[in-house]
């Protein structure tokens, strides 16, 4: 009996039959996955904080996978590039984008997007969460961040902070910082942290709100100078190191994150397979060792909670992007 009468008996056939032949490709490949390296495609240039979890994360998916990961780079466009590239990738589980913050911020801070932050990408896991760092030059004559408060009050826009591009958790730090301490300092977008940190050392701008992972190891050398953490307690990585709000601007905390989304479509036993290694990667000792003494914190979760956590982001910046703190 055809329980869809409106189809018709053939269009009733046609549709079970794709149906049924979609529904054992799917199984089949869920069942073989992986049987070929896996990509991850990070948003951002070499030798920032997303390129640092990548790169660790990928050697140890590989072992829980049985497959190489790998770490291919696309910056540009505030990580619209890399992560447009895997929105078009094929839904099989093989290319992943590494999402940070700006995930959740691109859709109100660009008038138009190549896709759908909401619909075309399916969740696999969050991995961290990581606060921001203000550093300056070791040279800097900024010795604490209201030095840095009363330079910008003094001399409004003279004063420059980089970050690795438009609607990153270095700027939107930035962007609050400013808003909240009611000083107006320039923001320099860069395609990646490699690029920014590099003008920083070298005088072109005068602090950048980092991520932990990508200063760890010029503040160990002595290269730049921690002022304060963005987050609300402070980095068991910096203990020294006050918070935004101790240091001078009261009630500020924000902090970055990082996760995999691949292409909406991915079946869901992949995406399964794909949380499981990712979590079980994440837990491994060489990881944590890494990331922790960044100042990161692993969490990692279901694909549900980490689809719940970013629909949040969304909503939260939206807010602030309206009441145009990232225009200022």
């Amino acid at each position: 009996m055809n329980p869809f009468p409106k189809l018709g008996f053939k269009a009733f056939a046609k549709a079970a039959t794709a149906f049924t032949t979609a529904l054992i490709v799917g199984l089949s490949s869920a069942h073989a996955f992986p049987d070929k390296p896996i990509k991850l495609v990070v948003p951002f240039a070499p030798a920032g904080g997303t390129d640092l979890i990548a790169r660790t994360l990928a050697v140890e998916m590989a072992k829980e996978l049985g497959q190489p990961v790998v770490v291919d780079n696309k910056p540009g466009a505030s990580t619209i590039i890399g992560t447009d590239l895997v929105a078009k990738s094929a839904p099989d589980g093989y290319t992943l984008v590494v999402s940070s913050i700006a995930h959740a911020v691109n859709p109100s801070l660009m008038a138009k997007m190549p896709y759908s932050t909401e619909k075309d990408f399916a969740p696999v896991s969050m991995i961290v969460r990581s606060p921001n760092v203000l550093v300056v030059r070791a040279d800097s004559p900024f010795k604490s961040l209201k030095d840095v408060i009363a330079a910008a009050k003094a001399d409004p826009d003279k004063l420059t902070y980089a970050s690795p591009g438009n609607g990153t958790s270095s700027h939107l730090a930035g962007a609050l910082f400013a808003d909240m301490a009611k000083v107006q300092i320039k923001h320099v977008a860069y395609k990646g942290s490699g690029p920014a940190l590099t003008d920083l050392l070298g005088g072109q701008t005068d602090m950048i709100f980092a991520t932990s992972g990508s200063v760890g190891g010029f503040i160990d050398s002595g290269k730049l100078r921690a002022l304060a953490v963005t987050s609300a307690e402070r980095s068991t990585a910096y203990p020294s190191v006050p918070t935004v709000s101790e240091a001078g601007v009261p009630g500020y905390a924000t902090e970055g994150w990082y996760g995999f989304y691949a292409p909406a479509g991915t079946p869901a036993a992949v995406i399964d397979k794909l949380n499981a290694a990712t979590r079980k990667a994440a837990s491994s000792e060489i990881f944590k060792s890494k990331v922790v003494s960044e100042g990161m914190v692993v969490q990692t979760g279901t694909p549900a909670e980490f689809d719940a956590f970013v629909r949040a982001e969304i909503v939260r910046w939206s807010k602030i992007v309206k009441a145009d703190v990232l225009g200022k």
